[in-house]
Order: structure tokens, then C-alpha cells, then sequence
């Protein structure tokens, strides 16, 4: 069974924290929250990890988990930004936005889409999670937290303990953090695309 922590969403324990990042830094598959879902975590170095989130969640191969940054500036070491794009980056995050951005040589080949060498990025706005990202040193794998079937993600800490509690390391309970997606924009053509409207407000794509 996995571990279970309680940690404040506005004032995270350092001591917790710094636990989970020792389980996630060996590579353990952790539920965190964000400012939208909870979601599932782990190493962008661990492929064991990784699969068993895709297994968990039955996603196929070549779906794309999205990289999870602490601020702009470890974004832009991951993924290539103009102008255009950094002015608009710069205004929306941390926010509830997945943006599809072209990869860098940073990104691990097997993290990035096989043919557009594209990667999904993000900058949570969320205070667990932020401070799990700077114990952690470096971004993390995140997916929403949606198993086979439904069709929002688990909100709840205590029903994730009974559903899937046997298949991940930690449980983070920070409190109640929404039920909807990340809004996703594709940023990799002239114009924004909107792929899916979410959590962030999708009025500067209009």
C-alpha cells in the first residue's frame, strides 16, 4: 500500500515535502495535487515509472505525459520559445494551461511526440506542488489523474487510497484542488491553438 500524507495547500510542511521528493526522487509514482486536479507524478528519469502511470491509466505508447515546471525560466530550458511566444508564456503562467511547445535537446527522446518532436509543458500554480518541484531539483512527469473509464479526475485523497492506493507510492493529500483538466494550447504554429478548453480561461486564444 502506498503512503499517505496530509500536507497544507498554503503552507507546505518542509518535512513532508522533502519526503516525497525522496520517494519520487527513486523513482516512486506519487499523487500530487495542482491547481486544477490531482495528478499522477514521477521522475521524467525513471521509465519504470513512467509506464506504470501509462499502465495505471492504460494509455497507449506514444501519448504524451506533460513536464511539469517550477517557473518560466526552467520551461524555456525544455522547450523552444520566440518572442511571441515568451511574451504569452510569460503572461499565463503559473496557470491551469498545458501548452504544446517543440522540444529542445534536453527533453528525453522517449517523453516527446515520436514524429512532431513536440512536448506538452506546464507551470502549476500551486503551492504543493511548487514546493515539491524545488525539493525535487529538477521538472516532473505529471498526468491527470483520470483512470479508465471516467471521464473528470479523482478529487478525493481518501477514495485514491482505496481505488489505486495498491499501484502508487504516495498519496498527497492537499486538500480539495478541482476536477477539471489543464485547458491545452498549441503553441507550435503561427497562431495559439486551443486543443482542449479546461481549467484556464481560454479568452486570450480568441
Amino acid at each position: 500500500m502506498s503512503q499517505f500524507f496530509q500536507i497544507h495547500p498554503q503552507s507546505p510542511q518542509p518535512r513532508l515535502i522533502h519526503q516525497a521528493a525522496e520517494i519520487m526522487r527513486t523513482g516512486g509514482v506519487v499523487v500530487s495535487p495542482t491547481d486544477c486536479a490531482y495528478a499522477l507524478t514521477c521522475p521524467l528519469s525513471h521509465k519504470d515509472s513512467i509506464d506504470r502511470i501509462r499502465n495505471l491509466r492504460r494509455l497507449p505508447e506514444k501519448h504524451n505525459m506533460t513536464l511539469m515546471c517550477r517557473d518560466f525560466s526552467e520551461l524555456s530550458t525544455f522547450a523552444k520559445v520566440d518572442n511571441s511566444t515568451f511574451r504569452l508564456l510569460r503572461a499565463l503562467t503559473p496557470g491551469a494551461y498545458t501548452f504544446i511547445l517543440n522540444a529542445t535537446r534536453e527533453v528525453p527522446r522517449r517523453l516527446y511526440h515520436p514524429k512532431k518532436r513536440t512536448i506538452g509543458i506546464r507551470v502549476p500554480d500551486n503551492s504543493i506542488m511548487q514546493a515539491l518541484l524545488a525539493a525535487h531539483g529538477e521538472p516532473i512527469l505529471g498526468s491527470s489523474l483520470i483512470l479508465p473509464g471516467d471521464s473528470t479526475p479523482l478529487a478525493d485523497p481518501y477514495e485514491m487510497k482505496d481505488s489505486i492506493g495498491y499501484a502508487v507510492d504516495l498519496i498527497i493529500d492537499g486538500g480539495f484542488c478541482g476536477f477539471e483538466a489543464t485547458t491545452v494550447v498549441d503553441l507550435t504554429d503561427d497562431a495559439p491553438v486551443v486543443m482542449r478548453v479546461g481549467a484556464g480561461d481560454d479568452a486570450p486564444f480568441r
